[in-house]
């Protein structure tokens, strides 16, 4: 992701129309609120999103559920104006995809409703991860949002002093999120997959 003292890629605000038509078919790039945003992905940003999208598709398989796995899959809130985002790992519900009307054409998601499970892999540009994305995830009621900070590269006020790898667990209550830090061989609690075993360095670490 850019740092957060870059420039967006271009200076005037693209409408959501504009940015599919110059980066629609460019996974590594996500547009919030008219800014274009380079998700610069590393090697161990990239391996740690696969490993997370691995053992929650070893959740959904087990309790045979009817979600499928998206990473790096356009959403445009419809109440969130200029802006679309590309997790990097998401879980939709496949129900939902019937209610959705770009997703047969263009596979893109509009509905906070159609997703159950979203995950961030951190990058130099943290501050979308750790505020607006936790902002606008709740208002579209995404029950459950993974930040993977493998570098610990958030604020102090998001990942506490000194710095370190965190893995923050946003669970939706009462339209909020509340926030639980989870660090080295301390078990993931998920409400999503609650019989994930899986420790926070096992993700945080996917790379080594």
């Amino acid at each position: 992701m850019a740092l957060a003292t870059d420039p967006p890629l271009r200076q005037q605000p693209l409408s959501f129309t504009e940015f599919l038509t110059r980066y629609g078919d460019d996974n590594r790039y996500e547009l919030i609120d008219g800014e274009v945003f380079d998700l610069e992905p590393t090697g161990q940003h990239e391996e740690v999103a696969a490993f997370i999208t691995a053992k929650v598709c070893v959740q959904i398989d087990a309790a045979n559920l009817p979600w499928l796995v998206l990473q790096r899959g356009l959403l445009r809130p419809s109440n969130i104006g200029m802006t679309a985002f590309r997790p990097d790992v998401a879980i939709v519900d496949r129900a939902e995809l019937l209610r959705e009307p770009l997703w047969a054409d263009q596979s893109i998601l509009t509905q906070g409703s159609s997703i159950k499970f979203v995950a961030e892999v951190v990058s130099s540009n943290w501050q979308n991860d750790y505020a607006r994305k936790v902002e606008d995830y709740a208002v579209l009621g995404i029950p459950e949002y993974w930040i993977a900070d493998y570098a610990g590269l958030g604020g102090i006020r998001h990942i506490g002093k000194p710095k370190q790898p965190t893995l923050s667990v946003c669970t939706l209550v009462d339209a909020e999120y509340e926030i639980q830090l989870f660090r080295g061989a301390q078990t993931i609690v998920s409400q999503t997959f609650p019989h994930l075993n899986l420790t926070a360095e096992q993700v945080l670490q996917a790379f080594r």
